[in-house]
């Protein structure tokens, strides 16, 4: 399914790289040196602690924002002989429901993140626009928990979830699974696996950056290691720290590995978001046209000139500006029904369907 391309006996890039955006150039050279070095297995324990000290890990109050927001946690039941599964679910205050639900899973490469640290930028940008609720998982990290432990917790928050609509105050047949990279593979992980299971059906899944493919084979993954955020040493060690013994195995599942999959028919409709300086920009490529040839639906963006998660580190930039901006689109075709208008057309841009204090 990948776009494969050998690399060069002499190790080098297979072709020049396509320039970086200026906007977004102008940020990545500025990032310390520290952040762009590969991750090994040597180092690994030890940049999952500076992460984790760190990335952000806001409290449920924080979260709330002075009353902006319903915030809460959940301890759900997890995969069969697993622990439990900590779901953050939070809403615009005074949202009236049932309303649409975005099961988020958040980025760090299998290593690393938090369900907490995403919410903010989503609640603002997503949540309060579109009159929606969120669930961010946490799910468990690698090497510490392999495959398939952290997509079964995924899917395990997912059941939970719908069976719960009611008491979340969500519409079950309006649910959308997302996340970036690889948080964006899970959910294309967590689409796979709901669709053979015949578990809960998902509206739609927005898949950006997604981390999808173990085999370190495409074209643009040596065309751009090195230059962009994320290199091919430190992608084998993240997937070598999910998959263990099962790395590079020629059976090894779709649910691992979505870029394995040969049969992408009977997935909901998916939004896949890249750059084209990502490392990662051939397998989103190649699984949105995959999609398409299986008779599904897909929108593609690749945006020019953009490194992986080029809108969290450059959020002011014109570019990130033009991709959140499609990604909101998106949701607000795919949450509206036909003919109906959307809380997001309103002139005030604080959701229509709220309970008044």
């Amino acid at each position: 399914m990948s776009v494969h391309h050998p690399p060069s006996e002499s190790g080098r890039r297979p072709t020049p790289a396509p320039p970086f955006d200026p906007e977004l150039s102008v940020v990545l050279d500025a990032l310390s040196t520290e952040p762009r070095e590969p991750i090994t297995p040597d180092n690994l324990e030890a940049r999952q602690a500076r992460d984790a000290a760190a990335r952000p890990r806001p409290t449920v109050e924080d979260l709330r924002a002075d009353g902006r927001f319903e915030v809460a946690e959940f301890r759900v039941p997890g995969p069969p002989d697993g622990p439990d599964v900590t779901l953050v679910s939070a809403r615009p205050s005074g949202l009236v429901g049932p309303v649409p639900l975005l099961y988020y899973m958040h980025g760090g490469a299998m290593i690393m993140g938090n369900a907490w640290s995403v919410l903010p930028r989503i609640l603002r940008e997503w949540a309060l626009p579109l009159g929606l609720a969120v669930v961010s998982v946490e799910y468990r990290l690698a090497p510490r928990t392999q495959y398939p432990g952290p997509l079964e917790d995924c899917y395990a928050g997912l059941v939970w979830a719908a069976e719960h609509a009611a008491e979340l105050d969500i519409d079950a047949d309006r649910i959308v699974i997302g996340g970036k990279s690889a948080g964006g593979g899970l959910a294309a992980a967590l689409a796979l696996l709901a669709r053979d299971r015949g578990g809960p059906g998902a509206l739609g899944q927005l898949l950006l950056c997604p981390m999808l493919d173990d085999r370190a084979g495409t074209f643009s993954g040596h065309q751009m290691s090195g230059l962009d955020v994320w290199d091919l040493t430190s992608n084998a060690t993240a997937w070598k720290a999910l998959l263990g013994a099962r790395y590079g195995a020629a059976d090894l599942p779709p649910y691992a590995a979505p870029a394995r999959a040969t049969d992408l028919s009977g997935l909901p409709p998916a939004y896949v978001d890249v750059g084209s300086a990502d490392m990662l920009r051939d397998e989103g490529v190649a699984y949105a046209n995959a999609i398409w040839q299986a008779g599904g639906q897909a929108e593609l963006h690749v945006w020019p000139g953009a490194y992986h998660g080029f809108d969290s580190l450059a959020p002011r930039a014109a570019l990130s500006q033009d991709a959140r901006d499609a990604r909101t689109r998106w949701l607000k075709r795919l949450l509206t029904p036909a003919g109906a208008k959307s809380v997001a057309d309103e002139d005030d841009p604080v959701p229509a369907r709220r309970r008044t204090p």
